[in-house]
């Protein structure tokens, strides 16, 4: 399995900071029900910032066009909805249960965003879930697909063929 910037929800949550939550209100806005979708949707340009010099025109073009979609926008809502409800629970419930993720694991993450600025090490982080861990940064912001796709494939490709990390 490859994960992509994220660390287990309930990581997160156990370790809020001022930082964090400054840095990272719109988890919570966005898991409120209904408010979200009135104010994004109202004018999604203004929430949503894209660069198509980094992303690509057209990565960018198909990008734009998602986020002025209220489907995808709700849809989008509900995944924070869900990680705050029962993607939590199921966690916890994990946790719990000594539970761990079996298959090996490649762990991904974006330089130039704050995943490891705020926790340090991912890797770390994430061997206490599944005991077959490895990973590495991207040089890259939050759109890791379309700032660096070829370090993600390179880096996908090369896990998935089994090939040393």
């Amino acid at each position: 399995m490859a994960l992509i910037d994220c660390l287990p929800l309930t990581e997160h949550l156990s370790r809020i900071t001022t930082e964090f939550a400054t840095q990272w209100w719109h988890w919570f806005f966005f898991a409120q029900p209904d408010i979200p979708e009135r104010v994004i949707n109202a004018d999604p340009d203004s929430w949503y910032h894209g660069d198509p010099q980094s992303m690509g025109q057209e990565n960018y073009d198909e990008w734009r066009a998602a986020t002025r979609n209220p489907d995808v926008v709700r849809a989008m809502l509900e995944d924070y909805r869900a990680g705050l409800t029962v993607d939590r629970r199921h966690e916890e419930d994990d946790r719990a249960a000594g539970t761990q993720i079996q298959c090996p694991a490649l762990i991904l993450w974006s330089l130039r965003d704050d995943l490891e600025d705020l926790y340090g090490d991912p890797v770390k982080i994430w061997r206490q879930w599944a005991p077959n861990v490895r990973g590495h940064g991207i040089d890259s912001g939050h759109h890791v697909a379309e700032e660096a796709p070829e370090a993600l494939a390179s880096s996908l490709t090369d896990f998935f063929a089994g090939r040393p990390g």
